[in-house]
């Protein structure tokens, strides 16, 4: 699987040339898979008009930026339907386009929906996550960004990649997301982590990390290994 986590979607022209490159090919040849369940799980944000509003592509640069074909996988539903009337269809998308919202919320159901099993098998795939779909691929987010309280009573998230990420660093509605901020979260989560903005992505393909930037990023907390 290749990744593209992102801070708010894909902003600007540098990250959208990134997700073109994964992909290989137009957007418009592409079928996506829209997944909305981190928005459920955050206060601030969901259920309602931005569950609407990230399916329907008017708020966010993912489901509007012309694809094929946009379907919706939501992972609550997942575990009370037969595995063959989805696990197909997350095989045949070209990309997946996971929304924000609650980190350990969709992380939850990630697991007990039994998606995360397909993940290593999906090589050709293309993941686009958006803050808390961004962040649920690290081991962990720290306890700054712990909202919905987990079964398990920890932080810890899928660590697909060996990073965490703070997102929407400086952003203006979000005054206390600072990089001083930032430096202090990443301290207590114990592994090397990215601060960025929404003009930021960080590319994850055949085992090389790289930052798409037109905006501010910083490498925190330690390096990262080769």
């Amino acid at each position: 699987m290749r990744l593209l986590l992102t801070s708010a979607g894909v902003k600007n022209p540098s990250i959208h040339d990134a997700l073109l490159s994964l992909l290989g090919r137009p957007i418009a040849d592409c079928d996506a898979l829209c997944i909305p369940t981190a928005l459920y799980g955050h206060p601030a944000v969901g259920p309602g008009l931005n569950a609407f509003d990230f399916i329907t592509g008017r708020s966010d640069d993912m489901t509007g930026l012309g694809w094929k074909s946009v379907g919706v996988l939501e992972l609550t539903a997942l575990p009370t339907i037969d595995e063959e009337l989805w696990v197909p269809k997350v095989r045949e998308a070209d990309v997946l386009l996971v929304a924000g919202g609650d980190a350990l919320y969709l992380n939850h159901w990630m697991r007990e929906s039994g998606f995360v099993d397909l993940l290593p098998s999906l090589t050709e795939t293309v993941y686009v996550g958006m803050s808390a779909g961004s962040m649920v691929m690290a081991p962990r987010i720290g306890e700054w960004f712990v909202e919905w309280p987990p079964p398990s009573g920890d932080d810890a998230t899928l660590g697909i990649v060996d990073f965490s990420i703070f997102p929407h660093v400086g952003h203006p509605m979000l005054p206390y997301n600072t990089m001083a901020a930032a430096e202090k979260w990443a301290a207590g989560i114990g592994g090397p982590a990215y601060a960025i903005d929404d003009d930021t992505a960080i590319v994850v393909a055949d085992g090389s990390v790289e930052v798409v930037t037109e905006g501010h990023w910083k490498l925190l907390g330690g390096t990262l290994a080769s």
